[in-house]
């Protein structure tokens, strides 16, 4: 990631270019293992899609139970992929080289972040409509579930980064991120049903997305110091 200048001395790239070189590269790897991503993406799918076989095919009900469907879906799908948000960097040893780059660490990890959720959660959102019409949800309600996904999915990954660094090399730390993170995931699936369960009884619904709105601020401002220090950690 270091350039020679003109007078043939090494150079140090910008804390941009290493940021931008962070989430090409993981993109790039992501598009390698498209098993990984449609796993993801499928999961999603079959999860919504079994709910009218095993609850009521009555499309009042479906509607009710629309909200909470959909985000409890997208919320365990996007912990599908934590496990590998750092783990194949550990195996072959780029983490440790990202632990002796110039540049800070948390600003790394909030470039491999982003690139998870362009893969993981994206996705999600762009699917949320075809599911949402599945489930009988109108309009108004599907482009104000897009929404709240698009705001709280980031927040998801933000969040999920800290547990997944902090059970780096552990056995079985599949289902220790679960437990570290599920409950950091609590208020944030509160807020993201409740708006589109407030829009579609008529009442005001700005407020859930101000406070999703101030939950990915404050992640995006606080989790990657907190993984940048976990990661240190496990690899020491």
């Amino acid at each position: 990631m270091s350039g020679i200048n003109e007078k043939g001395t090494m150079t140090q790239p910008s804390l941009f270019a290493a940021w931008r070189a962070m989430i090409v590269r993981d993109l790039t790897l992501a598009m390698r293992r498209r098993a990984d991503v449609l796993t993801t993406l499928f999961f999603f799918i079959i999860v919504v899609s079994l709910f009218p076989l095993g609850v009521s095919p009555e499309m009042a009900v479906l509607r009710e139970i629309a909200p909470g469907v959909i985000w409890v879906a997208a919320l365990l799908a996007s912990m599908l992929s934590l496990g590998r948000l750092f783990s194949d960097d550990y195996q072959d040893g780029t983490l440790e080289q990202m632990l002796l780059l110039p540049q800070p660490l948390s600003v790394l990890v909030l470039a491999k972040v982003l690139a998870h959720w362009l893969v993981s959660g994206v996705p999600l959102v762009l699917l949320s409509p075809l599911l949402g019409m599945q489930l009988g949800l109108d309009g108004d309600a599907i482009i104000l579930m897009m929404l709240t996904l698009l705001l709280g999915t980031p927040v998801l990954s933000l969040i999920g980064s800290v547990g997944a660094a902090l059970t780096l090399g552990v056995r079985g730390g599949g289902v220790l991120v679960s437990l570290l993170v599920l409950p950091l995931y609590i208020p944030v699936l509160i807020f993201g049903t409740g708006a589109v369960d407030a829009a579609t009884s008529g009442m005001e619904f700005e407020g859930h997305l101000s406070l999703l709105g101030a939950f990915f601020v404050l992640a995006a401002l606080l989790t990657p110091l907190a993984t940048a220090a976990a990661l240190r950690i496990s690899v020491e």
